[in-house]
């Protein structure tokens, strides 16, 4: 998996790939805990982002549980949890004029964010990480942002450490001036929390065979943006979800709209990545989407400053592979952590580091093994143990049909299902979804072709403009980071049998079809546009793209998403 290039090299005790949720929570706890038993300990994070949160992207509705257990004096430390959830509204649009909002008691429990014993806070994730990090780096964790893990170092069957990208290579594969070579960071133990289909993570699933016995991952892609509003229109804590019109009845999906601070309200749609019709532009669906009355009139007046999007693993307890292999874990998204049923995956991510702090430090202090000269390496099987007793799994595993039955049912019979299902505590049978989400796709011929409406320029836009708010940026002389398996399959397969729809399902304008000097269709990437979303990993239907990391530093520069 790793090439043979001498190079240099760090070792640590702990190596993590991804400053997220769950890769800094993991950093806090493994900290707090050598500094509990007055103990060295070295631990590294790594992220390919320019900074902690550059590419971060989340909702984001917190539920601190979690970070109550991290940092119990989270508010004296100024965490940025400042707007709490104050008032409720759902949903159901039945076209572009008509929505009917739900009462509270046809809502799923779990899509309740007032009330309860634990307040829940509009927030962003981004900001969040930020000041985790701070944290971090208080209690002596090193982090390395503009850094891409590229491979995991295995060395007879152990992952080892990870190995960081080269720097200054060109377009052509070869070094250009200033050219640095990727460095080696070795550790005892190699988190990776890379977030949702991590290409590492990837495949360490596959090379490890992690997902045996378990359904197929499956996905969703979120699409975000960040309006400054008028203050009168303007609800700190007001959260709105709904679903319906725009998607049609074999796409599911939902949007949300969150009044946070600063005069500022969130936008977005999530778009389940099993939808049928290739014709579907995810991009466009939220476009058109906010121009519905109900979200229109939160926007009107406003001004839009930030977007991006993210894929999400949605599988839930069904997809979750097995996280411990030899040498290290996956933890947060990059296994699949989130609770769909809630549409929350911030504190599952987080307490999934938290588990793996503990269990990766007692292994450190394993008297037994230290005696026999362990330098590490071997499966965190107390892990799992500890996982599978935590209140996140037992989260996950309440909510296990939340899914598969919308997908199976469709949204309205599918969210009774799982109303019920609630109500009864898990108690109706599990329901299971086994299709790939790529393989999901129909030819483009059992479709029409859909004519989305122009954007106005106030409340829809188009890609490009869109894509500058993201502030995405490549060197462009740098190898491409969409490989393709098969350069002729786009045009040769794709095109005559789905109207290639790698165009549509992206929502940056990375892929194109234009023609060449002969006048013949040519799969063009721009990948400068790529805001990192691995959408395109996901459901191009002959799996022929990969996405790898490109340089450290590169992507999206999200402010506060």
């Amino acid at each position: 998996m790793t090439e043979q290039v001498e190079r240099e090299s760090m070792e640590f005790d702990v190596v993590i790939v991804g400053a997220g949720p769950s890769g800094l929570a993991s950093a806090c706890r493994l900290m707090q805990q050598a500094s509990e038993a007055q103990q060295e300990l070295s631990v590294c994070v790594v992220e390919k982002g320019s900074e902690v949160g550059a590419h971060i992207l989340s909702g984001a509705i917190f539920e601190p549980r979690a970070l109550q257990e991290l940092f119990p004096d989270w508010e004296e430390r100024g965490a940025p949890l400042t707007t709490p959830a104050s008032r409720d509204e759902v949903y159901l649009f039945k076209d572009a004029e008509k929505g009917q909002k739900l009462p509270n008691a046809l809502v799923p429990p779990s899509m309740h964010n007032t009330g309860g014993d634990m307040p829940r806070y509009v927030i962003s994730a981004g900001n969040l990480c930020r000041w985790l990090a701070e944290q971090a780096e208080g209690l002596g964790v090193e982090i390395f942002p503009g850094f891409a893990a590229q491979e995991a170092i295995v060395e007879e069957g152990v992952v080892k450490g990870i190995l960081i990208g080269d720097m200054g290579v060109g377009a052509d594969g070869q070094p250009k001036d200033g050219h640095m070579p990727g460095m080696e960071l070795r550790a005892k133990y190699t988190l990776f929390a890379e977030g949702a289909r991590g290409h590492i993570g990837k495949r360490l699933i596959e090379e490890y065979r992690l997902d045996a016995g378990k359904d197929p991952q499956h996905y969703g892609i979120g699409l975000k943006e960040l309006w400054d509003v008028p203050a009168e229109k303007h609800e700190p804590g007001l959260v709105l979800h709904g679903s319906g019109w725009p998607l049609d009845k074999h796409t599911h999906g939902g949007w949300f709209l969150y009044h946070g601070d600063n005069q500022q309200v969130v936008v977005g749609l999530i778009m389940d990545l099993s939808y049928q019709n290739p014709w579907l532009s995810p991009f466009d669906e939220f476009q058109r989407m906010k121009h519905h009355p109900v979200l229109a009139k939160h926007l009107e007046g406003g001004k839009r400053v930030a977007y991006g999007a993210r894929a999400i693993a949605k599988g839930g307890l069904n997809c979750l592979p097995k996280m411990t292999f030899p040498g290290g874990l996956l933890i947060g998204c990059d296994a699949g952590t989130l609770n769909f049923a809630k549409i929350k995956g911030l504190h599952t991510a987080m307490k999934s580091g938290l588990v793996a702090a503990e269990a990766v430090f007692e292994a450190l202090n394993d008297r037994e093994a230290s005696a026999a000269g362990d330098e590490g390496g071997q499966e965190l099987t107390a892990f799992t143990e500890k996982w599978e007793a935590s209140w996140a799994y037992a989260e996950l595993k309440k909510s296990s049909s939340f899914g598969p039955a919308i997908h199976k049912y469709g949204t309205v019979m599918g969210g009774a299902y799982n109303f019920a299902d609630q109500l009864l505590r898990g108690k109706l049978p599990t329901v299971h979804d086994t299709t790939p989400d790529h393989a999901a796709l129909k030819p483009a011929s059992e479709f029409e072709k859909i004519d989305y409406p122009r954007p106005d320029g106030k409340l829809s836009f188009d890609k490009p403009s869109s894509v500058f708010l993201s502030n995405t940026n490549h060197e462009e002389d740098q190898p491409c980071h969409l490989k393709l398996a098969d350069p002729e399959l786009p045009i040769r397969d794709n095109l005559p049998e789905y109207a290639e729809p790698a165009s549509r399902y992206c929502p940056a304008g990375v892929y194109e079809v234009v023609e060449d000097d002969a006048g013949n269709p040519k799969f063009q990437i721009n990948f400068q546009n790529c805001v990192h979303c691995k959408t395109c990993d996901i459901k191009d239907p002959a799996q022929n793209i990969t996405w790898v990391a490109p340089e450290g530093g590169g992507g999206p520069n999200y402010p506060n998403m």
